[in-house]
């Protein structure tokens, strides 16, 4: 790469024949260098792209959101990468995700936009070519129904 100084800014052009940002990892292993991203990257990655699809309630299975109340509980931070799981090659990344639905979405349309809004995140930001994507619904969240209020202190409960 060469770089181009001006006054106070500078900017990064690629060299001859080879361009910035691209996909499939190519940038990523080079003669200059090899530039490694750790699967929890990736997971974070997936984790933060896939919950901005609506529709999606929570990720992971059941033991793993328990683990995650009580981790939440004790002071930890609520886990971005709960159900998500990658590996990570030199120039490719596999996805697995266990979400839970909200009732009434239409799951296959629902795993697709995932399946992709991942895809393009982590192949935008990391370079990596993303081989799959698989996706698990391991569980529906239903809505509440309105719960009655329950009488404030000092209140009699009956008239």
């Amino acid at each position: 790469m060469t770089e181009t100084r001006t006054s106070s800014t500078a900017t990064v052009e690629p060299a001859p024949g080879r361009s910035l940002g691209t996909q499939g990892g190519s940038g990523l292993v080079t003669e200059r260098g090899r530039t490694t991203i750790a699967d929890e990257v990736v997971a974070k990655i997936a984790g933060m792209a896939a919950r901005e699809i609506d529709g999606v309630h929570d990720f992971g299975t059941g033991t793993a959101r328990a683990f995650g109340a009580i981790r939440g509980a004790l002071g930890g931070e609520d886990g971005v990468t709960r159900g998500m799981s990658v590996e990570v090659g030199e120039r490719q990344a596999a996805v697995d995700i266990h979400l839970i639905v909200e009732y009434g979405v239409a799951i296959p349309d629902l795993a697709q936009a995932v399946r992709s809004h991942v895809i393009r995140a982590v192949e935008r930001m990391c370079g990596l070519e993303v081989t799959e994507v698989n996706i698990a619904v391991d569980d529906v969240h239903l809505p509440r129904q309105q719960e009655p209020q329950a009488p404030a202190d000092g209140e009699p409960r009956v008239q």
